[in-house]
């Protein structure tokens, strides 16, 4: 609320990037000042069991990162995991400092709810970087994003890769393969299997060597064609790569004001138009996975539905931008707070459908039990008796003369009239 009417018109009314040096200043000073960082947790946090999740070996307290490029230089990752965020990834990191393309270099496309920049990769360098990251972090969860120099031959960037890669070993909790020659060129001139294999490869051998396991996962441009992708999750497939990050901001004009886009000219574009692809690239990298892969989902999240639709699509964890630019820190909070009600919700219809089941197998059994009771019972029952006739004895042929049986020998069956007479 607070941003939306006080903090985003004073931003917006700057430039991007004087914006993005105010906000990312504010945060260090935050951090450097006693209680800080717990004011922050305070305000933006949102913990639950039901957030928790384990990927690629890693527990994150949520599934909700910072994406790389919004703390290029690694210098507040501890404040932004103070707010709630459940990772973030810093750089992109490139073994020499470089200061990117000329400014301006980032627009905003306000209709759109989009950024266009052409940055390229501003970085302070491999020694900077590592000085921020050795710094005691308590509980954060860093992922690096390393790069190669703009100066660097692409034949020669498996050197970079490998440079930043080992000297950053021991500090990054994960790593994110930047693979893209030149940020803001048409990815696909670079990404072929061959290339790819070449940076890959001195990563893997060197982390065979060592005695902790640091996650390797490739980052994946929205412009590839989908034959492209399906190379890509190959490669995962059929190497040491742990997983997918998809994807990173496009070329493409769609969803936006061309008129607008043609005036700030080249650069490439994140934010809202870039919702769409980036679920299909998602999808179609878990499809071909079968699921067995982690995914990091980023691109066009810019809420809560967003962000459930992206773990519907296949993402294991998601990461924020744009989205987190046009809405301020409470994205976090609100992202959050959805996937925890959804998942009272599902437990709620959990033990609903539980306790449903337990009456209907009780009632089955109560009916079952009676059944059984009855049936003995009537199988218990004597038969119904029917009195049959006495037998009447036959008289003898000469009835006559025939001599009565003396009286204490009669029988029912033998007594004839003599024996209904009433006694004298």
């Amino acid at each position: 609320m607070l941003y939306g009417k006080l903090i985003k018109p004073l931003l917006f009314s700057l430039p991007p990037e004087q914006a993005h040096h105010i906000v990312t200043a504010t945060l260090s000073l935050l951090g450097k000042v006693p209680g800080g960082r717990w004011l922050l947790h305070k305000l933006y946090a949102t913990e639950d069991p039901s957030l928790e999740r384990e990927v690629f070996g890693i527990r994150f307290k949520n599934p909700v990162g910072m994406a790389a490029g919004f703390d290029r230089y690694g210098h507040i990752y501890r404040e932004l995991s103070a707010m709630g965020f459940g990772f973030v990834e810093v750089g992109s990191i490139t073994p020499k400092r470089q200061p990117g393309n000329p400014k301006p270099r980032i627009f905003r496309l306000d209709a759109a709810r989009a950024l266009l920049n052409r940055v390229g990769i501003c970085s302070h360098g491999l020694d900077r970087a590592v000085a921020h990251l050795r710094q005691p972090r308590g509980e954060a969860i860093v992922g690096c994003n390393i790069g190669k120099n703009t100066a660097t031959p692409c034949d020669q960037a498996p050197a970079d890769y490998l440079k930043c890669f080992r000297n950053l070993y021991q500090y990054a909790d994960y790593f994110t393969i930047n693979v893209a020659c030149d940020p803001g060129q048409k990815a696909a001139s670079y990404q072929t299997r061959e290339n790819i294999t070449k940076i890959l490869e001195p990563l893997f051998e060197f982390r065979r060597g060592q005695n902790q396991y640091r996650p390797i996962l490739l980052k994946v441009s929205p412009d590839l064609s989908d034959e492209t992708i399906d190379l890509m999750t190959d490669i995962m497939l059929d190497t040491p790569l742990d997983g997918m990050v998809a994807v990173n901001a496009t070329v493409s004009r769609e969803g936006v004001d061309r008129l607008e886009a043609t005036r700030i000219g080249a650069g490439v574009v994140s934010g809202q138009p870039l919702t769409q692809r980036a679920l299909e690239v998602v999808r179609r990298i878990h499809t071909r996975s079968g699921g067995n892969f982690p995914i990091i989902g980023v691109g066009g999240i810019m809420t809560p539905d967003d962000a459930k639709a992206m773990l519907d699509a296949g993402a294991d964890l998601l990461q924020l931008y744009t989205g987190y630019i046009y809405n301020g820190p409470g994205l976090v909070r609100d992202i959050c707070r959805a996937l925890v009600a959804d998942a009272e919700a599902k437990a709620a219809a959990e033990r609903a459908a539980t306790e449903r089941a337990a009456t209907e197998r009780a009632a089955a059994e109560r009916a079952a039990a009676e059944k059984t009771t009855a049936k003995p019972a009537a199988q218990q029952l004597p038969a119904k008796h029917t009195p049959q006739p006495a037998a009447t004895a036959p008289a003898p042929e000469n009835a006559e003369n025939a001599e009565p049986a003396p009286a204490e020998s009669r029988t029912p069956a033998q007594s004839g009239p003599d024996s209904e007479q009433p006694e004298s």
